[in-house]
């Protein structure tokens, strides 16, 4: 049932990543599937109060920290309860390497979209048909970082069986 779980939180981070690349939105209900599947995976492994809630003091700190991101608007609201998510799974033994993983891809993913935006604007200014318009306000040059805290949620998912503390 512990890899049954594992493996379907992992879908479930792979389409919220889909979702984000196609559409700029993760939607609510997957992001609540994946918090919800750690409350299956911590009842079937039958983890203490004390770890469980180091897990939820986890993705509270989280929480806190994506949504001044959001304040001032560097994070949309998605990744914030996202990343409050991932960092459930990864409670503090593992929020570091967690962390670790999702600044990373954040960071390739980041250099590849701002190539991308290069690469269209090149485009765009020798095109015949008018002039640019502002690319800060199009949701398509937006970072979808939901693909980065994506890839740490899996990283979260399967590190404790990886590397047991």
């Amino acid at each position: 049932m512990q890899y049954a779980t594992k493996f379907a939180t992992c879908l479930v981070l792979a389409s919220l990543s889909l979702s984000d690349l196609r559409f700029r939105r993760l939607p609510t209900r997957a992001v609540l599937l994946v918090a919800c599947l750690y409350g299956v995976d911590a009842a079937v492994t039958g983890i203490s109060l004390s770890s469980l809630a180091a897990h939820a003091a986890a993705a509270t700190l989280s929480f806190v920290g994506f949504a001044l991101l959001f304040k001032f608007g560097w994070m949309g609201g998605g990744d914030v309860k996202l990343a409050a998510a991932v960092f459930l799974w990864a409670g503090t033994a593992y929020a570091w390497p967690v962390f670790f993983v999702v600044s990373c891809c954040g960071l390739m993913l980041g250099v590849t979209m701002l190539a991308i935006d290069r690469y269209r604007n090149r485009r765009t200014a020798v095109s015949p048909r008018g002039p640019r318009h502002d690319p800060r306000h199009d949701p398509r040059h937006a970072v979808p970082y939901g693909v980065a805290l994506a890839a740490g949620g899996i990283a979260a998912v399967w590190l404790p069986l990886l590397n047991p503390l």
